[in-house]
């Protein structure tokens, strides 16, 4: 397929037209990224700190955090900055990367997930092919050529926008998102339901003292894996066609759920807890001599 790019940039739609609305949305969402720059930051710090969370679980959860603030600024940065201009655009290449980068960051999210989730069964098994897969996926997008219209109703790159302005046949392209990034996606979801469910069987063994604390530990990542999962299904496990739901949807994924990270794993975790307060003791201490 011959590389066809008349369009030299795109122009988003945003989320609303009515300027008090955007004005309203960027407060809030310029506190819930800084909450969750800060949040998983912390969260970095402290598992990077304490030597009472030398555990690989913490330091898979270090790495999340990392990439959850990746992610998210991969699309809340522009998404603010636009929610303060008319004219709201993005070059072609700027467009693609952010698709890239994205889709990079959400695989990596995804094997961490399931990583930890075989990590507390004390088991190490083969990663989920889920990156090598979705860059097959974005190498055939950025094939595709776009030759006009270029406004895109939504706020940042994705593939079904972008193939909905591709002037050329997308349907093989949309098949193959359904069957490989959203079949994946369902598998990965039901594996780590799965592991989670041989790892609720095995506490019937334990005191209530250690069913108690596991429970409080799978508990929070398999919340993590229901917010994060369960919007991936519904965006991509369909035909490649958008709905007036997807931009709710995805505000979600892009912005909500990277701060619930830090929130879900830090209050649910006494470890945690003690270890952030070590930490701010020993700040507090420094910071007055």
């Amino acid at each position: 397929m011959a590389n066809t790019y008349n369009v030299t940039e795109f122009i988003f739609l945003g989320l609303s037209p009515n300027q008090d609305v955007q004005r309203v949305c960027f407060v809030i969402f310029l506190l819930l990224y800084m909450a969750t720059v800060l949040g998983n930051s912390l969260i970095v710090l402290t598992v990077l700190t304490s030597r009472s969370l030398g555990s690989p679980m913490y330091f898979f959860l270090s790495y999340l955090s990392f990439v959850e603030i990746c992610y998210s600024s991969t699309i809340v940065p522009k998404l603010l900055s636009d929610l303060l201009t008319v004219r709201k655009t993005i070059p072609l290449w700027g467009c693609l990367a952010q698709f890239f980068f994205m889709h990079f960051f959400a695989g990596t999210e995804i094997f961490l997930l399931t990583v930890m989730a075989y990590d507390r069964y004390v088991a190490i098994c083969k990663p989920l092919n889920y990156t090598t897969i979705m860059n097959q996926q974005i190498l055939l997008v950025f094939q595709l050529p776009f030759c006009g219209p270029n406004v895109i109703d939504h706020y940042f790159c994705d593939v079904l926008p972008l193939l909905q302005l591709a002037c050329s046949d997308t349907l093989l392209i949309g098949l193959l998102i359904v069957a490989n990034g959203g079949t994946l996606s369902v598998i990965s979801f039901l594996v780590l339901l799965v592991s989670y469910v041989v790892i609720l069987l095995h506490l019937r063994t334990r005191s209530s003292e250690g069913r108690r604390k596991a429970l409080s530990t799978c508990g929070s990542h398999i919340t993590m894996v229901m917010l994060f999962f369960v919007p991936c299904v519904f965006i991509y496990l369909r035909p490649s066609t958008t709905l007036p739901a997807d931009k709710m949807v995805a505000v979600f994924y892009t912005v909500v759920t990277p701060l619930l990270n830090p929130v879900i794993y830090s209050l649910r975790n006494a470890e945690v807890k003690k270890a952030m307060k070590r930490l701010w003791t020993r700040t507090m201490k420094l910071g007055g001599t």
